[in-house]
């Protein structure tokens, strides 16, 4: 039985890290008020949780931020309007492989195609070859 693998977006993976600090940032908080006899430790709690929930936002302004500067696509599997950071992502809504670069069409899907140093190596092994 073969394992399908199902990629997630960019956009929708940094959303999600950022949905889980919420409730990590509750999750402390929440310690906090089951230690509110130890005054310190309540506070202490408290400042922790305050700081995820304050790296969410952060986090959230970013990638809404990055949001605006993707390239907007129609998707060619389910049809419907997706956003694409860097060379290679996945549609945000059949987890669909895309790409816009004609050298990658046809390649088995790879999230190393978005990094400087693959890119730098592909370069120079073109370079070698002609």
């Amino acid at each position: 039985m073969a394992d399908k693998l199902v990629y997630s977006s960019k956009i929708n993976k940094i959303r999600s890290f950022a949905l889980i600090l919420i409730f990590v940032g509750f999750a402390v908080m929440y310690g906090g008020l089951l230690s509110r006899n130890i005054e310190w430790l309540m506070l202490t709690l408290f400042l922790f949780g305050l700081l995820f929930i304050i790296l969410s936002c952060v986090v959230y302004f970013w990638i809404g931020m990055l949001s605006t500067k993707a390239v907007p696509i129609i998707c060619p599997s389910c049809e419907k309007p997706t956003k694409m950071l860097g060379r290679v992502d996945a549609c945000m809504h059949c987890k669909q492989p895309l790409t816009l670069d004609k050298d990658l069409e046809g390649m088995e899907f790879d999230e190393k195609y978005n990094k400087r140093k693959y890119r730098k190596e592909a370069k120079a092994q073109s370079s070698k070859n002609e």
